[in-house]
């Protein structure tokens, strides 16, 4: 999952993105709301964590532009401001969530996960599933036909994006936008590499094969050939 972090506080800012590459996200981190803008409406993210005191932009006029130009992206705010009017402004602005500062990571990234399964109509809270393939996002444990498998952060983050996108076909550049950050070298042949060494994991060893490649397209994650 891609996340837009916009942070003027350095302290924060390496808190947070360091959490959240941790648990699996890629993070793109702008600490000024004219930057964040311009990325928030030029590139895909399945969430934002925005804060509402920034320099040139602030958050609040972010967030307008982002709906007024169709940008439907979940927000999180981040704010040092605590009373219920300033909350209320935040959400009728556009944001879809308010978080005060200080806050324990832990609360961020659950509001985080519970914005994005919001946002992609997911029913259950914590699993991902597709045939005997079940990935839990809180755990981070995944198995197959209840045998577990052991996934390094890039490849769980992968195999994420492939399962929420189950039966479709989910191009190269679309794997880079989601999986990997907007400073990522887009000429390497990484994304063929982690499908391979993912397809080893989740494939090898069982008769049905899940993930397919379309040849001149991408990829598929399907429960049958």
């Amino acid at each position: 999952m891609r996340l837009l972090l916009v942070e003027d506080d350095v302290k924060i800012a390496r808190f947070v993105s360091k959490g959240l590459k941790e648990a699996g996200f890629a993070v793109d981190h702008m600490k000024n709301g004219e930057d964040g803008l311009h990325l928030a409406l030029t590139e895909p993210y399945d969430a934002a964590v925005i804060d509402i005191m920034l320099p040139k932009t602030d958050g609040l006029t972010l967030i307008e532009e982002m709906r007024k130009n169709q940008v439907n992206t979940p927000v999180l705010i981040l704010s040092a401001k605590r009373t219920v009017d300033d909350r209320v402004r935040g959400l009728q602005t556009g944001g879809d969530d308010y978080l005060t500062k200080p806050f324990a990571f832990s609360e961020l990234l659950a509001r985080l996960q519970a914005l994005i399964r919001r946002s992609a109509g997911t029913v259950n809270p914590s699993e991902l599933v597709v045939g005997d393939l079940i990935l839990n996002i809180q755990t981070r444990k995944v198995t197959r036909s209840g045998r577990k498998i052991e996934l390094k952060p890039l490849e769980f983050s992968l195999l994420e994006y492939l399962m929420r996108n189950a039966g479709q076909v989910v191009s190269k550049t679309m794997i880079m936008e989601h999986v990997w950050d907007y400073h990522f070298n887009t000429q390497t042949n990484v994304v063929e590499a982690r499908i391979c060494c993912l397809r080893d994991k989740i494939d090898r060893d069982f008769e049905k094969k899940m993930i397919h490649t379309i040849r001149g397209v991408g990829y598929a994650l399907k429960e049958t050939a």
